[in-house]
């Protein structure tokens, strides 16, 4: 798919912010009945969009939190060539800029990130870059660092190699049978128009591994709360990733819960798993709410 002009989207008068570079990005919001206690932003992963965290924003929503996101640049309903950017700054970039915007209309609130799989990784750098801006991040299944038999010296040599030469070559496609152990599920992103359902690019594939390198080098000087939730049966996105940060944040207030057998998708992973990780997410968040 190519990239969206404003005409390709769908309905042009739904919410956007349009960002630095002029493009569109398409906007949810789930809003409380009574005013809210803070602010949640979701970052979705790579592929999807924003709006397959409806169900978990609407469980935050009933706690009285105001849970906004977007589909990230060339993702979803947003404009942008499909899985491509020039640096994976523009990411971490639209994020501050929304928060900006929605904390401008709620000043005084806490603010709260909580990003799944690359969204995990837009989150902790987002934190990094603004550490006083956050009151804590929440991290499912975060793209923290590479499978380590995925990304050998030798592989990361030869796709830099790649990524001079042929920076559109196609890796091969996110395999959804890894993205939860309920078939429903696996079919539901299958079957969702809105997902990416093409292969990554070299050129995508290297924005991922420079941003997990930027992440390595920043945990050591993480000191904000965090929660972090992993499945030790996750194929996408290592646990390994997960583990480290753990150890190595000097965060006083830092949370790592594993779901064995559990696979990259928490949220959306069999009922028992997805309803404890929301539960857990909730009162994680709420437990942080400055009286």
């Amino acid at each position: 798919m190519s990239g969206r002009g404003a005409d390709d989207v769908p309905n042009p008068d739904q919410q956007h912010i349009v960002n630095a570079d002029g493009q569109r990005l398409f906007c949810r919001y789930w809003k409380p009945d009574g005013p809210p206690r803070a602010l949640v932003f979701v970052a979705h992963g790579a592929g999807e969009h924003s709006g397959r965290y409806s169900r978990l924003a609407q469980t935050l929503m009933e706690r009285a939190l105001l849970v906004f996101a977007h589909d990230h640049v060339g993702h979803g309903n947003s404009e942008g060539e499909r899985m491509s950017v020039v640096d994976f700054q523009i990411f971490i970039r639209d994020t501050l800029q929304h928060v900006d915007v929605v904390r401008g209309q709620h000043p005084g609130l806490p603010v709260f990130l909580l990003g799944h799989s690359m969204g995990g990784a837009i989150s902790i750098l987002t934190a990094c870059e603004q550490p006083d801006a956050f009151t804590g991040v929440v991290l499912i299944s975060p793209m923290v660092q590479f499978n380590p038999e995925s990304a050998t010296p030798f592989k990361v040599v030869l796709a830099k190699l790649l990524n001079h030469m042929l920076p559109k070559l196609c890796l091969g496609a996110i395999e959804s049978k890894w993205i939860s152990r309920d078939q429903r599920e696996v079919d539901d992103y299958d079957q969702d128009e809105l997902n990416h359902h093409g292969g990554l690019s070299v050129s995508f594939s290297m924005k991922l591994l420079l941003a997990t390198q930027r992440i390595e080098k920043a945990i050591p000087t993480i000191a904000w709360p965090f929660l972090l939730l992993h499945g030790d049966v996750d194929k996408l996105c290592d646990i390994g990733g997960s583990q480290m940060m753990f150890e190595n944040a000097k965060s006083t207030d830092k949370k790592l819960k594993v779901y064995e057998g559990a696979y990259h998708a928490l949220h959306r992973d069999l009922p028992e798993t997805a309803d404890s990780v929301l539960e857990e997410v909730g009162t994680w968040i709420v437990e942080r709410i400055p009286a």
